[in-house]
């Protein structure tokens, strides 16, 4: 999906879509685990108590996650280093407090290696890499269990999408930036990135930074909520 994106260009009603289709294998997991016992159905939200989804919880949660997370994932980006630290955030994040994080340590170090030379400009990971760890993230989660943590670490994504969308619907237009040739500004808030350069000139490396705390202040919350 990522290479038909990258050389394509499709449109945001195609790729919204294609996700579910990564999600069939996730799915077979899921309806597996829960014929044995070995997955939790149920959802434990904060204030709000558990609710107990059964069988749509494989026919209707786990295809909405991996949809939700690979196109908000996907959406935030477009700065060297967006793509890849923030991912890494969440990663570390949902990892901290899972029993199973022994697998996520190989595509961390080597999506850590792609932030390094993405964060400096000398790679693009495109809509190949940011659909492939938004898929690596959303099953990590539910193979973990880390619903609510996850859904808490993505509400800076989340928020950058909706966004987007409103922005588009009732405009017609998309989020940008302007570039004077050492900062970037914006004169329309249509994005995460153009709220936090509205009318304030700044180098594209202390975007990111503030993303990532952002990120990171969220990915935090999440962890905690998860512990307790």
């Amino acid at each position: 999906m990522g290479l038909l994106d990258d050389f394509m260009d499709l449109k945001w009603r195609y790729k919204a879509f294609m996700p579910l289709i990564a999600a069939l294998p996730l799915m077979y997991y899921t309806f597996e685990g829960l014929q044995i016992g070995a997955i939790r159905t149920s959802i434990s939200l904060p204030f709000l108590g558990t609710l107990h989804l059964g069988a749509y919880y494989v026919l209707l949660i786990v295809p909405l996650i991996v949809m939700i997370v690979t196109n908000t994932v996907n959406q935030l980006g477009g700065l060297n280093g967006l793509e890849t630290v923030c991912p890494a955030i969440v990663i570390l994040g949902l990892m901290a407090f899972s029993p199973s994080f022994i697998l996520m340590v190989g595509p961390l170090l080597f999506w850590l290696i792609l932030a390094y030379f993405n964060v400096r400009g000398k790679i693009f990971v495109g809509n190949v890499g940011s659909f492939a760890i938004g898929l690596t993230i959303a099953s990590f989660a539910v193979i973990s269990d880390l619903k609510v943590s996850l859904l808490i670490s993505l509400l800076p994504y989340i928020f950058n999408s909706a966004i987007i969308l409103l922005a588009v619907f009732f405009t017609r237009k998309r989020a940008g930036v302007k570039f004077d040739g050492e900062k970037l500004s914006s004169d329309a808030r249509k994005s995460l990135v153009t709220i936090i350069c509205y009318h304030r000139p700044l180098t594209e490396r202390r975007i990111v930074q503030i993303i990532a705390a952002i990120v990171a202040l969220f990915t935090l919350l999440g962890a905690i909520i998860q512990f307790l």
